[in-house]
């Protein structure tokens, strides 16, 4: 396994109407290194944005979808994605204020 740095893990906010929908529950969704760690991400969370503390951190594999470029086949990336529920005393994330 790689050595996958904590600022490493996360790549991005999923940014859906599902994703916003679950805010309300203190959960976001993140796009996380495919060989991240569940331990990982919520160590990445909790330093990453100051006063949050993980509850728990659910994760699912994206396969690549297949492409078709004329007579050429391929395949797109594939990806991970993590959805980390903080604690209820726990401050929100702000990236996702005023979205």
């Amino acid at each position: 396994m790689a050595n996958v740095q904590y600022y490493d893990v996360i790549l991005k906010p999923v940014i859906t109407e599902k994703s916003m929908d679950l805010m309300a529950d203190k959960k976001y969704t993140f796009l996380v290194h495919t060989e991240a760690t569940k331990n990982q991400i919520k160590e990445a969370v909790e330093k990453m944005f100051e006063g949050t503390k993980v509850k728990s951190v659910n994760t699912m594999n994206l396969d690549g979808k297949k492409k078709r470029r004329g007579m050429t086949f391929g395949r797109t990336a594939k990806t991970k994605k993590a959805i980390v529920q903080l604690t209820e005393d726990s401050k929100d994330i702000e990236i996702f204020e005023g979205l």
